[in-house]
């Protein structure tokens, strides 16, 4: 059941909190080293301010919530116990802001990046021209500030940070039938609903996009072209690479965030709770920012393209019949098969920039 008011540990661990806080930290430290790394002494582009920013806020936040849970446990104390004689319960109200605030902002700039990918492939005049870096922090910026406005409206009646089973939690209030708290979490998650939703139709587009430029390039078997005037050209290679990141980053807050959004609707809908499903929500939830940047490290190049390059590159065969009726094997070209490994060949190893 959800715990209100109990100032000890129900049950538990520290031993998956560190795990998590050591996984999440790590995987933070090593993505950043790699985005500096690979940008050398060349400026940002804007899909690499954006991911640096997802990457800081990520490791932030697993800052702001994996000591005070390691904290709990190994004091026995619940974060309403760590808050003391605090009537506002500050420790308690710091995690659920902490909770609802990563959250909003992770799912922001992940729709952030789709967009970025959306006007780059769908309208590249208007990408070139309007643009730029500073159009990432200047985003980054509102995204920060819209997310903190919602998420302290619960420090003034609107909504409320409550604490869960086993008192190492706490979140906004999933189960309140008061009609302010009800509003509130379901603001809450058509929020991130409608970022998701978004976020997939903009990934889909830039997959249509891309699906043109290969056919253009398989047909014309030469490098495709911004429109003369343009600052640079469009590695295709690059874009491909920019999608399969962004696109895994998006699959996993799909699955760390969608069960809560669910789990939210589900309870304003229907009388009967389901407190079971409050802790396992918050679990995965808390999951994205260590899976963030594992991710990144993983599918970030050079990584794709040596598996594209293994993949394109292996031997294929032909069977053809001779005159006795024996199948014999003929060698055949790779390149009608993998017009995109040329791309991978000649494309700068350590490069993340469109």
């Amino acid at each position: 059941p959800r715990v209100s008011q109990c100032s000890t540990v129900l049950s538990g661990t520290p031993t998956t909190s560190a795990i998590m806080f050591s996984a999440g930290v790590l995987g933070n430290v090593v993505a950043l080293v790699l985005l500096k790394i690979r940008r050398k002494n060349q400026s940002a582009s804007l899909f690499q301010v954006l991911v640096t920013a997802l990457i800081i806020t990520d490791l932030v936040g697993t800052f702001s919530v994996s000591p005070l849970v390691i904290t709990a446990y190994s004091r026995n104390q619940s974060m309403i116990g760590l808050s003391g004689n605090d009537s506002n319960n500050t420790i308690c109200s710091h995690f659920g802001f902490a909770m609802t605030f990563f959250s909003l902002v992770t799912l922001a700039l992940l729709l952030s990046m789709a967009l970025e990918r959306w006007f780059s492939i769908g309208l590249p005049y208007f990408y070139e021209r309007h643009i730029n870096t500073r159009c990432g922090y200047v985003a980054i910026i509102l995204i920060y500030l819209v997310c903190t406005l919602f998420c302290v409206t619960p420090f003034f009646g609107f909504g409320r940070y409550v604490q869960y089973c086993p008192g190492t939690w706490c979140f906004i209030d999933m189960n309140s039938d008061e009609l302010g708290h009800k509003v509130y979490k379901n603001i809450y998650a058509s929020c991130l609903l409608a970022m998701i939703v978004c976020t997939v139709l903009c990934n889909a587009s830039v997959i249509y996009h891309l699906l043109l430029m290969y056919r253009r390039r398989k047909a014309n078997r030469s490098s495709f072209r911004r429109p003369k005037g343009s600052k640079r050209s469009l590695s295709l290679t690059k874009e491909v690479e920019h999608l399969v990141l962004l696109g895994f980053m998006t699959i996993a807050f799909l699955i760390c965030s969608l069960p809560l959004v669910i789990h939210v609707y589900i309870s304003s809908s229907r009388d009967t709770k389901y407190p079971a499903m409050d802790l396992t929500a918050l679990l995965l939830l808390s999951m994205n920012p260590i899976i963030d940047p594992w991710v990144f490290i993983i599918l970030s190049p050079p990584v794709p393209r040596l598996l594209w390059g293994v993949i394109c590159h292996a031997p294929r065969s032909q069977h053809s019949h001779d005159k006795l009726g024996m199948t014999r094997p003929q060698p055949t070209n790779n390149k009608d098969h993998c017009i995109l490994s040329e791309s991978f060949q000649t494309s700068p190893p350590i490069e993340l920039q469109t």
